[in-house]
């Protein structure tokens, strides 16, 4: 069984075990989905990815590589927090790109990232449903997340490949308490945000999806976030930039900068540190 160069990532964080774990394969050829999967499954980690040359398509529109990123399960068209992993590990390792930004080629299709710093920040991708939730799914979520149906201030789809569905409570402490109820949630992928009044952050976040036979709260969620800030960007419930926490629940200190830029692109960036280089057969 050959030898593959291997990464674990901490990211969205400065602080290693503080972040979102990501394992990375950085060499992905002759795997087939069924390897890919089972390796993803047996690292036990939310997501792992598996860095592959650009299809010719790809590579024509500028691709630096591919990528394909699978949780527990399945295959994910797009993620946030693999998308900033496995490219601080394709840089550290010694990728070059092409030009100015990387440009990642995954399930959704080209995405760019720039470096600002210590920091990657991708470029949200377009969100595949927005506009509100219907009273069904509102009130269902309500109940699932034990809060009164007014305590939701706001809410919108924010599908963008994971179909979440975004609630904004009206107080970073009503985040923080929640206990979702896994049963009512079952097969949902909900994001819950709210203003913070204090601190270095603005807003405090949450990610709840279907995992590991259950509920699963993700610790730090590029995906959602991005989605997140489309919504309450566009809706005017959040300035051009902001830095929102995730992970507080889980001991963790997750830290994702936003920032629209004058041409509307909202980038959606953190830091990312390698816990572990090495080798792995497979």
């Amino acid at each position: 069984m050959p030898t593959r160069a291997f990464k674990q990532v901490d990211v969205f964080t400065t602080t290693p075990y503080r972040g979102n774990p990501l394992a990375v394969v950085l060499d992905g050829t002759g795997l087939d989905t069924a390897t890919m999967q089972h390796f993803t499954n047996w690292t036990n980690l939310s997501e792992c990815t598996f860095v592959l040359p650009p299809t010719p398509e790809g590579a024509a529109a500028g691709a630096d590589y591919r990528v394909r990123i699978f949780c527990p399960g399945r295959e994910l068209p797009f993620a946030g927090h693999p998308t900033l992993g496995t490219c601080h590990a394709w840089l550290q390792a010694g990728g070059t790109p092409r030009g100015e930004q990387v440009v990642q080629e995954c399930g959704v299709g080209l995405v760019k990232i720039q470096r600002d710093g210590d920091r990657l920040a991708f470029a949200a991708p377009p969100l595949r449903r927005g506009g509100p939730l219907d009273d069904a799914d509102l009130a269902l979520i309500a109940r699932g997340l034990g809060v009164a149906r007014e305590d939701i201030s706001a809410h919108a789809w924010c599908d963008n490949g994971p179909q979440w569905r975004g609630v904004m409570l009206r107080s970073a402490e009503q985040v923080l308490a929640l206990r979702p109820d896994a049963e009512c949630l079952e097969g949902l992928e909900i994001g819950v945000v709210a203003p913070q009044t204090s601190g270095e952050t603005q807003f405090e976040v949450r990610a709840f999806f279907p995992g590991n036979h259950s509920l699963t709260e993700d610790p730090v969620t590029g995906s959602l976030n991005a989605a997140l800030a489309q919504w309450l960007i566009g809706a005017g419930l959040a300035p051009d930039r902001y830095v929102a926490a995730q992970g507080t629940v889980l001991a963790r200190e997750g830290r994702v900068h936003i920032q629209r830029d004058a041409g509307g692109t909202i980038w959606v960036g953190g830091a990312s540190v390698t816990c572990i280089d090495g080798l792995v057969q497979l």
